[in-house]
C-alpha cells in the first residue's frame, strides 16, 4: 500500500487562500484525471469541501508523488506553486488512511463532530468511481472512511460536541439567543438549491421561520425543494422557488439570508445589500466606526514628521500618538533598516513630538538595542499598543446573512455595513477555534486508531491473495498433469477409480498448501509482512504474469461491481 495525501484545509491555511484554490467540479474530475494519467499515480481521488481541498492518491514514489500531487494541486487550482506550498500537508500510508478516518469521523472538521463531511466522503467516492480513477485501494480506503464515521456516530456522543456547519452558523447569527426564539415568524432567502442550501432550508423550517424563497439558477431544482418542505408534516412553513434575478427584490424582504452556491463570483455584492438595507428602513446604511474600506486612503500623519529626508521609515503609516523613534516605529523592522533608523535618529534631525517624555540619545540607545536584538531573531514585535478607543455601538441588524459557500458569495465588505450581521466561512473558523469539546472525542479517536490498524492488516493480507491464489492455480496444473499423465500409463482405468484417484490427489496437495498458505497470510497482515509474498513466490517459482494476472483481476472486479458474483 502507498497511499499519499496532499491537500490543505482550514486548519492549514488561511480563509483567503482556502477561497482562491477552491475547485470546480469539472476542475475535481480534471485533477482526479491528470493524477492517474501522471506517472508516480496508480488512482486518485479528490475530496473538497467547503473547508478542505485533498487529493487522495495510489503512488509507487513519495517523493516524486509529493512534487506531482502538489504541482497539480496547484495547477488546477489556480493558486501558484510557491504561495500554496507553505499551507500543504502531506500525510503517507498509515497516516494517510489515519487521516481521512478522522475526517469521516468530524474530528477534522471546523466544527467538531458535525456528520455533514459523511456525505461528501461519498459523493468524492461515486464521482472517482464514475471517472474509473479509483482502484482496490481507494474504494477500500473511502468506503472503509464511511463506515468508521458512521460507527463513530452510532456508538459515542460524538454528535454532542459539534453540529452542522449550517447550525452552527445559525447559531452565531441569532448571537447567543435560542435559535428558534430567533428565527420564528422570520422570512428566510436561500440561495442556492444543492446539499447545503437544502440542509440550511430544512433546518430553518424546523426552527420556526415563518417563509423560505429558494433561489436557484436551475428552476426546477429549487421547485423540488420547495416541495419537499412544503410536504414535510413536521414543518407548517411557506416555501415558494423565484429565479435567480428575483434576488435583489427577495433580498428587501427577506429577514435571513443563506447563500450557498458553486458560483466563482460574487452573488451578494456589498451594493446589493446596501439597497436592500436602504429598502428595508428607507436609510442608507453607514459602514461601521473605524472599519474604512481597503481603498480607502490612510490617516495623514503630522506634516512636520512626514517631510524628514533620509528617513528610512514610512512616518505615514505611524499611529498618532506615538514617537516615530519609539518602538511603535520600528516593529516588525528588519535589522539593516533598524540601524539605518538608529543611525538617523541619533543625528536628532526631526522635530520631535514627544521629545518631554525622552531625549534623542535615550530613544537612539533603545533603538540600537533593538537592532542587536533584531539581528538575531529577524524581526522585533511591537512593544508597545495604542490604547484602545472606545466605539459607539452599531445599530441592531434587520439583515442576517450566512454564506456557506466557498469561494465566498456574499462580498466581504458586507461586515462593514451598519444594521447588517454577515456569517461566513471565516468568521465561523474563529469562532469555532473557541467551541468545547466534548469527552466523547477521546472515544471517538481510539476508534479511529483501531479501526487504522484494522485497515492496514486488511491490506497487507490481501496483497498476498494474488500470490496464494496463483500457488494454488499451480498446484491444481500439476494435479489435472499428473492425473492427465496416470490415464495414459493405465488406459483402462474405470471412472469411479480415476475420480478416487483424483480426489485423494487434490486432498493431498490441499492440505499441504492449507497449514502455509493460512500462516503466510496472518504474517502478511503484520507491520512489516509485505516479504512474505515476494518469498512465496520465490520458493514456488511462481509465475509472476500469473500472480499480475489475478491482481488485474481483482482490480478489475473492484472497478466494476456490477462484475462481482453473488454476495
Amino acid at each position: 500500500m502507498s497511499l499519499l495525501v496532499v491537500g490543505l484545509s482550514h486548519r492549514s491555511a488561511p480563509v483567503s487562500v482556502l477561497e482562491r484554490a477552491s475547485l470546480h467540479p469539472d476542475a475535481r474530475a480534471k485533477l482526479a484525471q491528470d493524477t492517474v494519467a501522471a506517472e508516480p499515480a496508480a488512482e486518485a481521488a479528490v475530496l473538497a469541501t467547503c473547508n478542505r481541498i485533498e487529493l487522495y492518491a495510489d503512488v509507487d514514489k513519495f517523493h516524486a508523488g509529493v512534487a506531482e500531487l502538489s504541482t497539480l494541486l496547484a495547477q488546477h487550482s489556480g493558486v501558484g506553486l510557491e504561495e500554496l506550498t507553505p499551507y500543504l500537508y502531506v500525510h503517507y500510508e498509515d497516516r494517510a488512511v489515519h487521516h481521512l478516518f478522522s475526517v469521516a469521523c468530524g474530528l477534522d472538521s471546523m466544527v467538531v463532530g458535525e456528520g455533514q463531511i459523511l456525505g461528501q466522503i461519498k459523493d468524492s467516492l461515486a464521482r472517482s468511481q464514475e471517472l474509473h480513477t479509483a482502484g482496490r485501494l481507494l474504494n477500500d480506503l473511502f468506503q472503509q472512511a464511511l463506515r468508521v464515521g458512521k460507527r463513530a456516530h452510532s456508538e459515542t456522543g460524538i454528535d454532542r460536541a459539534g453540529q452542522s456547519l449550517v447550525t452552527f452558523g445559525l447559531e452565531q447569527l441569532a448571537a447567543g439567543t435560542d435559535v428558534g426564539s430567533w428565527a420564528r415568524g422570520k422570512k428566510a432567502l436561500v440561495i442556492g438549491a444543492g446539499s447545503m442550501s437544502s440542509l440550511a432550508a430544512a433546518t430553518l423550517a424546523r426552527a420556526g421561520v415563518a417563509e423560505i424563497v429558494v433561489a436557484n439558477r436551475t428552476h426546477e431544482r429549487a421547485e423540488r425543494l420547495t416541495q419537499i418542505l412544503t410536504e414535510d408534516d413536521d414543518t407548517d412553513v411557506l416555501a415558494r422557488a423565484v429565479p435567480m434575478g428575483s434576488v435583489p427584490d427577495e433580498l428587501t424582504r427577506a429577514d435571513v439570508v443563506v447563500s450557498c452556491t458553486g458560483a466563482t463570483g460574487l452573488v451578494l455584492t456589498a451594493d446589493a445589500v446596501a439597497a436592500a438595507v436602504r429598502g428595508r428602513t428607507g436609510e442608507q446604511p453607514a459602514v461601521a466606526p473605524d472599519e474604512r474600506s481597503p481603498d480607502a486612503p490612510a490617516p495623514s500623519a503630522s506634516p512636520s514628521v512626514g517631510a524628514e529626508e533620509g528617513c528610512p521609515l514610512d512616518l505615514s503609516a505611524v499611529q498618532p500618538g506615538f514617537s516615530v523613534m519609539g518602538e511603535a516605529a520600528v516593529a516588525g523592522m528588519d535589522a539593516a533598516t533598524l540601524e539605518q533608523h538608529a543611525a538617523w535618529v541619533a543625528g536628532g534631525t526631526v522635530d520631535r513630538r514627544e521629545a518631554g517624555k525622552r531625549g534623542p540619545e535615550a530613544d537612539a540607545e533603545l533603538i540600537g538595542a533593538l537592532a542587536a536584538t533584531a539581528t538575531s531573531a529577524g524581526r522585533i514585535p511591537e512593544l508597545r499598543r495604542p490604547e484602545p478607543v472606545a466605539e459607539p455601538p452599531r445599530p441592531e441588524p434587520v439583515l442576517f446573512l450566512l454564506d456557506l459557500a466557498m469561494p465566498r458569495d456574499v462580498d466581504a465588505a458586507v461586515h462593514r455595513l451598519a444594521g447588517v450581521r454577515l456569517v461566513d466561512i471565516e468568521s465561523l473558523a474563529e469562532a469555532s477555534a473557541d467551541a468545547p469539546m466534548a469527552a466523547d472525542v477521546d472515544q471517538v479517536r481510539r476508534i479511529v486508531s483501531d479501526e487504522v490498524a484494522a485497515f492496514g492488516a486488511a491490506q497487507r493480507a490481501a496483497h498476498i491473495t494474488p500470490t496464494v491464489v496463483a500457488l494454488r492455480t499451480m498446484a491444481a496444473d500439476v494435479v489435472a498433469g499428473e492425473i492427465a499423465r496416470l490415464e495414459g500409463r493405465l488406459p483402462g482405468l474405470d471412472d469411479k477409480h480415476r475420480a478416487e484417484i483424483t480426489q485423494t490427489v487434490r486432498r493431498v496437495v490441499d492440505k499441504l498448501l492449507h497449514a502455509p498458505t493460512v500462516r503466510v497470510k496472518q504474517l502478511a497482515a503484520e507491520p512489516g509482512g509485505a516479504g512474505y509474498a515476494d518469498a512465496l513466490r520465490t520458493l514456488f517459482n511462481l509465475d509472476p504474469e500469473t500472480v499480475a494476472a489475478v491482481s488485474r483481476a481483482g482490480e478489475s472486479t473492484e472497478k466494476n461491481p456490477e462484475n462481482r458474483g453473488p454476495a
